[in-house]
């Protein structure tokens, strides 16, 4: 099935179940593009009413968070060695993962910190992956869940924003291609947002109060 088929069965067929279906899909090792299920799922919420644009950012993030802690565990008790020897193989390939992108989300959470599950979220091509290397680096579980669900709830509710937004004026045979030529580049908008506010917090948290 092509992406534009994914869209109309998207626009046809979703409901709350599907969503957090797929986007536990999306959010794991298994390639399923967030753009396919999000903003059909709230352009469905704006042009039918039968979806509510808010309980569909929800329950997409909360599938989102279910499939990145089945990367994360997956990473954590198999271990780097099979972790890569898996991104090598066929079933990799297959899921469309190499240890070149294993690598680049590795370099991305290494470079930034246990803070890079939230910004990881909102870079296309890091945002399936970065689990891995927080569960590699035994991040404590919390942290890694509350990180994850910011991360993917603000992704997603760029995406739903979009489908709603669209909803007014674009016909729905061209939603596929609005959503895919605009998802990428507000990913790279809102991750210099977030990287930008996160250096502020990061430079305020290291200024300690001087002792009189």
């Amino acid at each position: 099935m092509d992406t534009a088929s994914l869209f109309q069965w998207a626009l046809e067929s979703l409901d709350y179940f599907t969503i957090t279906l797929l986007m536990i899909i999306e959010s794991s090792f298994i390639p399923f593009p967030s753009e396919v299920v999000i903003p059909p799922a709230a352009y469905k919420a704006a042009a039918t009413g039968e979806l509510n644009v808010y309980l569909v950012v929800l329950f997409g993030t909360i599938g989102a968070t279910i499939g990145a802690l089945i990367n994360y565990y997956l990473a954590l008790f198999l271990g780097r060695k099979i972790v890569y020897r898996f991104a090598n193989s066929r079933i990799g390939a297959m899921c469309l993962i190499n240890e070149a992108k294993v690598q680049k989300a590795e370099s991305f959470f290494y470079k930034n910190g246990i803070i890079s599950t939230l910004m990881g979220r909102l870079v296309p091509g890091i945002r399936q992956l970065i689990s891995i290397p927080a569960g590699l680096a035994k991040m404590k579980l919390p942290q890694f869940i509350l990180y994850t669900f910011i991360g993917a709830g603000v992704w997603n509710a760029i995406l739903a924003a979009m489908g709603y937004y669209f909803a007014s004026f674009v016909p729905q045979d061209k939603l596929m291609d609005y959503v895919m030529k605009n998802s990428h580049l507000l990913g790279y908008i809102f991750m210099g947002i977030a990287a930008i506010i996160v250096a502020v917090l990061i430079y305020k948290g290291s200024k300690r109060p001087s002792k009189s």
